[in-house]
């Protein structure tokens, strides 16, 4: 945990990320006290930063567990791992696939930033950088990738399972457990990811606003806060009928 002063940015310091993030495929697998979190980047270089530049990315209180760069383990003398940041000094000079799995302790995590677990639910929290404490990551507002999420967990105990974007697939598991899979095809920053797991009361309507697609609009949120009660425009199919559909079958879910 970080415990120093927060330094001010300022514009006329800004200079261009030296790396970009094309796509963020993630495997997190809920668990109160333990849940691995894989992520896997495409990145590649900023042709506006110049040079080629060590690829650092940004952590906050995390545990590394494996990092392998196209699909090989990368050798631990390749690499600089603290809780606050991963250094590779020399990336290969263009694109490749970077994956990081991290130990992430959401129980534990009382910052109310990142991953964390409050009253049994799986809450993240990542505007403006809370990103960084769930896996490493050039986490800046001028980093835009496409995000795919794939979470697992227990059924009984976590029966919703909510990320960004449209969900794509979902099934049963060994165990008593079950997954959903959550694609994003609009790139944005880090901060915006979002993802929420627990016993969540839901209400919802179907609407057509054109004959091409059927769109699915669903508030979700504690028992106790009955969402029919506090979001009770999602009766309407009004907040659908704006949305211009991709695929023959969509999903809007808000959390609260």
């Amino acid at each position: 945990m970080r415990t120093e002063e927060p330094r001010p940015i300022l514009l006329s310091e800004y200079r261009p990320p030296d790396w970009l993030v094309e796509t963020v495929d993630l495997d997190i697998k809920l668990d109160p006290a333990r849940t691995p979190v894989r992520a896997t980047l495409r990145l590649k270089p900023n042709p506006a930063a110049g040079a080629p530049a060590p690829l650092v990315l940004d952590g906050d209180g995390l545990t590394l567990v494996s990092v392998k760069l196209d699909g090989r383990p990368l050798d631990a003398g390749r690499y600089v791992a603290t809780s606050d940041r991963l250094t590779i000094a020399q990336p290969p000079n263009g694109p490749f696939t970077l994956e990081i799995e991290t130990m992430v302790d959401p129980t534990a995590n009382t910052q109310l930033s990142g991953l964390y677990r409050s009253s049994g639910t799986y809450c993240t929290q990542c505007e403006a950088e809370g990103f960084r404490r769930i896996t490493y990551f050039p986490d800046r507002p001028d980093v835009m990738a496409v995000y795919r999420t794939r979470i697992e967990a227990d059924r009984a105990e976590t029966p919703v399972l909510l990320a960004n974007g449209n969900l794509i697939e979902s099934g049963d598991l060994p165990g008593g457990r079950h997954y959903a899979i959550w694609h994003d095809p609009w790139p944005k920053p880090s901060y915006l990811f979002a993802m929420v797991g627990g016993r969540l009361g839901v209400i919802a309507t179907a609407s057509s606003p054109n004959r091409a697609a059927t769109w699915r609009c669903a508030s979700m949120s504690s028992p106790a806060r009955n969402p029919a009660a506090r979001m009770p425009w999602t009766r309407s199919s009004a907040p659908c009928a704006g949305t211009r559909p991709r695929s023959a079958a969509n999903t809007i879910s808000i959390s609260s």
